[in-house]
């Protein structure tokens, strides 16, 4: 008011007419108002910010340097200047309506709120950018609360910006709403459920961005990239992308890889189908040759003095091969997988470590090799199981058994031949 009246009073020692001065001492004002809005504003962001840049940019921690980077303090500085219009226009405007002055103040609230409201989102982007680089923060849904937080941020601002336009209290318009809490939980459905099952999982340590998951309901079979409010985002192992809603992980169930990494070793359980006509008595000749093998020559010999001491006290006949004791070639290729599997430096032995047979079938006697990889990544893991198997099929013929294998198109062309050889000759 006192500016008002000096203006106008200098305005009228002028030689103005006191009508023309009161219009345009309004005018003066607040042009007055907007040059000091800018001044504030150009202060803010060539004087401060550079000031916080530079003081931010000497410490050693790098936190900082996210959560005060240029955009969350270009959004801060953008509440400089109507905060500013907000508080000293009602100078320029004392003498007129409230009602210019009131809309004037309303569109710099409604923009403070606008302005706030960017200000907060960007810090927190630049929070979740923080935290997320921290590895105890890395297996938690942190973008899901994100997200969460942003969406209830945004609402709370519409809402008092829509109560600002309605002049009404925001708190009035919250009760009004009220009202309509079924409609809204029906339209936010898949969020309020996403965030719930988000909480789940992150509370009973189900997921982690990063774990191998295999949910083949859904085709999900491979590493977790992401973790939202609405989706979980799963990138297979043949490069395509699976979203699954965070709930069915809740509702429904799915494998979780996590534990096998954690673990000593990941599990191998492979069977080799042994033709079961070929198992037999060891003879002298077949053990001998046994022992030359460097992973067989304690078990032999042990084995061996063990049969002979049995036989010995029992009085048994040797020359009839089922009386008494008697090694097999099958028990000794057992003998054998074992040592080799536990000489292995891939092979944890501290975990379980066997070879054992499976129920005979029509397509002969599965031998069975149990044991734990200590390499777990997929493409080294298939290597370690087809060396162990190349070895396996090699080895086989010297421990005079065969594989079975149900008859191809060439033995029984092989057989075709040999019968019309035999033909001929006769």
């Amino acid at each position: 008011m006192d500016l008002l009246n000096n203006i106008d009073k200098l305005l009228v020692s002028w030689g103005m007419n006191s009508q023309t001065a009161d219009w345009l001492d309004q005018f003066i004002a607040f042009a007055l108002v907007l040059i000091l809005a800018f001044a504030a504003d150009l202060i803010c962001r060539k004087v401060l910010l550079r000031a916080i840049a530079r003081l931010v940019a000497k410490t050693k921690a790098t936190w900082d340097d996210i959560l005060f980077n240029r955009n969350v303090m270009v959004y801060l500085s953008h509440m400089v200047a109507p905060v500013v219009i907000y508080l000293f226009i009602p100078i320029a405007f004392a003498q007129t309506d409230s009602v210019t002055l009131s809309f004037i103040r309303r569109l710099c609230f409604i923009y403070i709120i606008f302005a706030f409201l960017l200000f907060i989102n960007s810090f927190l982007k630049a929070a979740y950018a923080v935290y997320s680089e921290k590895e105890s923060m890395r297996d938690r849904p942190l973008k899901g609360l994100l997200q969460t937080l942003q969406v209830s941020l945004w609402s709370i601002g519409i809402i008092i910006v829509v109560a600002e336009l309605l002049g009404k209290s925001p708190f009035s318009l919250l009760a009004g709403l009220g009202a309509s809490a079924a409609i809204l939980m029906l339209v936010f459905k898949d969020s309020i459920m996403g965030f719930v099952s988000g909480v789940q999982l992150s509370a009973n340590d189900m997921l982690k961005v990063g774990d191998w998951i295999t949910m083949p309901k859904y085709g999900a079979d491979g590493i977790v990239i992401e973790v939202t409010l609405n989706t979980v985002k799963v990138r297979n192992f043949d490069n395509t992308i699976t979203t699954i809603p965070p709930y069915l992980l809740v509702s429904d169930s799915f494998q979780n890889w996590r534990g096998m990494r954690e673990s000593g070793g990941r599990r191998v359980k492979r069977s080799i189908n042994i033709d079961m006509t070929s198992v037999r008595f060891c003879t002298p000749e077949m053990l001998e040759k046994y022992r030359k093998i460097q992973l067989l020559k304690d078990y032999i010999e042990q084995t061996e003095a063990v049969v002979e001491a049995y036989n010995k006290e029992n009085g048994i006949d040797n020359e009839v091969l089922v009386n008494g004791r008697r090694q097999t070639n099958l028990g000794v290729f057992r003998a054998y997988l074992t040592a080799y599997l536990k000489s292995l430096p891939v092979v944890n032995t501290e975990l379980n470590c066997m070879v054992r047979h499976l129920q005979p079938t029509d397509h002969g006697l599965p031998v069975e090799l149990y044991f734990f990889s200590t390499i777990k990544d997929w493409i080294p893991y298939e290597g370690v199981q087809a060396d162990v198997f190349d070895h396996v099929l090699a080895i086989i013929p010297e421990f005079d058994l065969r594989v079975f294998q149900s008859p191809s198109g060439a033995d029984l062309r092989r057989l075709t031949e040999s019968n019309d050889r035999v033909l001929e000759r006769s």
